[in-house]
């Protein structure tokens, strides 16, 4: 009886033990994907950055060349 306890005993840690494996590589598979994923995140707020530099850049040159235009019209005070 001991003997059966013993095998029914190791036979469920087996199991726990594939469960657990199968469970880690999944984890595994999940977090690479959340990183992929991430990384993505983090290439796109780079380019947004980019792209409102732009932006700024432009506006600023416009806001020149409107001061200049009022200079010219005799309309900035």
């Amino acid at each position: 009886m001991t003997d059966n306890v013993s095998l029914l005993i190791l036979e469920h840690l087996k199991a726990l033990r594939n469960e657990l494996r199968d469970f880690k590589a999944e984890l595994r598979s999940e977090l690479e994907s959340i990183k992929v994923r991430l990384s993505s995140l983090e290439k796109q707020v780079a380019f947004i950055h980019d792209d409102i530099a732009g932006i700024h850049s432009r506006l600023d040159r416009f806001d020149g060349r409107l001061d200049r235009v009022e200079r010219r019209l005799d309309l900035a005070h």
